[in-house]
C-alpha cells in the first residue's frame, strides 16, 4: 500500500499504474446512478419511439445492453474492481421536442469500492446500442452529457451532482 496521498489513488508513490487495494475497508452499501443521452433526427426518434425501428425494440435491447455492461465493467475498465451487483435499473426518457433519448442508470452493491463505474460504463452501452440500432436510418445522431449524477456510500459518504 502507498503512502502517496495524491488525489490519483490508481498511482503509486513511484508514479505506477496499480489497482487500489481494499481489502482492508469495511463493506458498505453503495449506490451511483449516471445518465447521458442521444440526439437524434425527428424521423428517427418518431421510429423509436413507435417501436418501428428494423432491428426490433431498440430502448428494451438497449435496457439488456446496458444491464450486461454493467456487470462487465470490471473487465472493461483496467483498474476497476469486479463487484457483485444488487441492483442495476435502467429508465429511458424521450423528449420529442429535442428528439433526445435520456438514459438514467442506477446501480447498487453492497461492497468495499465505489459503484459510479459501473452505472457510466452502463449508460454509455445503453446509448451506443441505440446508436447500433438506429445507425442505419440516422449516422448524425450525438451521444453525450455522460456523467455522474449521484453516489451514496463508503468513505466520501453521499454526493450528488449541481443542476446545470
Amino acid at each position: 500500500m502507498t503512502t502517496d496521498h495524491s488525489p490519483l489513488t490508481h498511482f503509486d508513490s513511484a508514479g505506477q499504474a496499480h489497482m487500489v487495494d481494499v481489502g482492508a475497508k469495511p463493506p458498505t452499501h453503495r449506490l451511483a446512478r449516471a445518465s447521458g443521452s442521444i440526439r437524434m433526427q425527428p424521423a428517427t426518434f418518431a421510429l423509436v419511439e413507435n417501436g418501428q425501428a428494423k432491428k426490433g425494440d431498440v430502448l428494451g435491447v438497449a435496457r439488456i445492453a446496458a444491464i450486461q455492461a454493467t456487470k462487465r465493467t470490471g473487465e472493461l475498465i483496467p483498474l476497476c474492481h469486479p463487484l457483485g451487483l444488487d441492483k442495476v435499473s435502467v429508465e429511458f426518457t424521450l423528449d420529442a421536442t429535442q428528439h433526445c433519448i435520456t438514459c438514467t442508470v442506477t446501480t447498487a452493491c453492497h461492497g468495499r469500492t465505489g459503484i459510479e463505474m459501473e452505472a457510466l460504463t452502463a449508460v454509455s452501452v445503453g446509448l451506443l446500442t441505440i446508436y447500433d440500432m438506429c445507425k442505419a436510418a440516422d449516422r448524425a445522431m450525438r451521444i453525450g452529457n455522460i456523467r455522474l449524477i449521484e453516489k451514496i456510500g463508503g468513505k466520501s459518504g453521499h454526493w450528488q451532482a449541481a443542476d446545470d
